[in-house]
């Protein structure tokens, strides 16, 4: 069953939303990121997806004390991503409380780099891959690459040794548009990278768009402006993932 992974993005410590990745189309939200972190913890997830915009858009960390703060206060797991470009971004990342890092610009401008983490960091690297019209986009969705999805994720899934374990696909013309996920889209990836756990990202609107990505094999959601305009509401979030972490769930599908 695919699992629900809420989302807090953050400007200046606060809750915030993008709208198609657009900076200048941000709606902030009067819960802290911190009291958001620890309603959604406490929905029963294994997991939050925190993204630091600020750092996105800096090229460096900018709220690890958010993140510090998160931390001290739920148990579940985060992953964090925004501005990771160095060494000591990762170290100060992990040392903050993050379980996971999610790297996006430097996968596709420093491949070497982020090889060399895959190999110090193993299954704690996530590849944030956000594409935009085919291509994929880098420096907090400020700039578009030559890439495609489908060669940079086989850079690093076709590895010997450290390949890719997990990435998250952010469909950036769908993001905050509470419009349905690119269903599709992560349908195929999924039937390409079979041994990828897959996040999908952008538009999710309602429990329907989870059955469809569920119905499709997909791992794990990433659920963010659903949640704050309440169209999926805290106890829909606690009864879904009680149902996907039950064995019966587990023994049904296998892909958590």
């Amino acid at each position: 069953m695919t699992a629900i992974v809420p989302a807090i993005d953050i400007i200046d410590g606060r809750c915030v939303r993008l709208t198609r990745g657009d900076y200048a189309a941000v709606k902030v939200y009067d819960a802290s990121p911190v009291d958001m972190a620890q309603c959604l913890a406490d929905c029963g997830v294994a997991r939050l997806h925190l993204v630091d915009l600020d750092g996105a858009k800096a090229g460096r960390p900018c709220n690890l004390s958010t993140l510090e703060a998160i931390a001290a206060k739920v148990s579940c797991e985060l992953e964090w991503g925004g501005g990771l470009a160095a060494d000591e971004d990762l170290q100060r990342l992990f040392d903050a409380g993050a379980t996971h890092a999610i790297i996006g610009s430097v996968a596709a401008l420093e491949p070497e780099r982020f090889e060399g983490w895959l190999a110090r960091y193993g299954a704690r690297m996530i590849l944030g891959a956000d594409v935009r019209n085919g291509r994929v986009a880098v420096r907090g969705w400020l700039e578009e690459s030559a890439m495609t999805l489908e060669s940079l994720f086989r850079r690093f899934t076709g590895r010997r040794s450290a390949p890719l374990r997990e990435a998250i696909v952010t469909d950036i013309g769908r993001d905050g548009m509470l419009q349905g996920p690119s269903v599709g889209l992560y349908a195929a990836l999924r039937q390409s990278f079979p041994d990828l756990t897959l996040s999908a990202s952008g538009g999710v609107s309602s429990l329907d768009d989870l059955r469809a990505l569920d119905a499709a094999g997909i791992p794990k959601a990433i659920v963010g402006k659903a949640i704050y305009e309440n169209h999926i509401t805290l106890k829909d979030i606690a009864l879904w993932s009680q149902n996907a972490s039950s064995p019966a769930s587990m023994s049904k599908t296998d892909r958590l």
